[in-house]
């Protein structure tokens, strides 16, 4: 599994990419919103920190047609390339858009994916990543992991090259039983990814070891 940091803002990024092993960065409208900055200053910043890391970001045109000059839009002002990742919802023009951008040899994340068919007709149209929202499916008691886990097998039963994207999550459990169902990648906030990554008894465990070592470790490291 590969995890990716749901965020926009720089110092979370920088401090996630500085410690952890992150794969990249996913961006959204919304996400964008949180920061007040605006794509043309954000996304600069964001490579800065990342380097050749995925970064993920969102169209928001109507029709597929806009949807693709977005798409080269966002790559030759950004000069991006193999990491570049155009996010399209699933909707009647974003189907049709996967196709196009995948044409212009472009990479596609569908995104906004709330069913399995919607994950299967994105991962036929060519996208390289479909992203279901577990927590706003655990919202309308509508089961995000088990989603996840249909997607997950649907692909692997007709053999598809497409990986599964999950996002929108509240909490660590729910990442924790995604990576059971054979999820192939996570994106989730800040937050959630350093709760993934630590623990109160890996604190507690580390402070008995300096503890007991500190008469016994007597080879200066400076």
């Amino acid at each position: 599994m590969i995890y990716l940091a749901d965020t926009a803002n720089i110092a979370e990024i920088k401090d996630l990419f500085n410690y952890y092993p992150m794969e990249g960065v996913t961006t959204n409208p919304t996400i964008l919103s949180h920061e007040g900055k605006p794509l043309s200053k954000i996304v600069p910043e964001i490579l800065e920190c990342i380097g050749n890391k995925m970064i993920h970001i969102q169209t928001i045109s109507d029709t597929s047609e806009d949807i693709l000059k977005e798409a080269k839009k966002y790559r030759d002002i950004f000069g991006l390339k193999d990491n570049y990742y155009v996010k399209i919802p699933v909707t009647r023009e974003g189907f049709r858009a996967i196709r196009l951008v995948k044409d212009a040899g472009m990479n596609v994340t569908a995104t906004a994916i709330f069913t399995q068919p919607q994950a299967m007709i994105a991962a036929n149209a060519g996208a390289d990543f479909v992203a279901p929202y577990v927590n706003r499916l655990d919202n309308i008691v509508s089961h995000g992991i088990e989603v996840v886990s249909d997607i997950v097998k649907g692909i692997r039963l007709y053999g598809l090259p497409t990986r599964v994207l999950a996002a929108s999550f509240k909490n660590v459990d729910q990442i924790y039983r995604v990576s059971l169902t054979g999820c192939h990648s996570v994106t989730a906030s800040y937050d959630v990814l350093i709760a993934l990554m630590s623990h109160p008894m890996t604190d507690r465990g580390v402070i008995d070891f300096e503890k007991d070592g500190a008469m016994l470790y007597d080879i200066p490291i400076s």
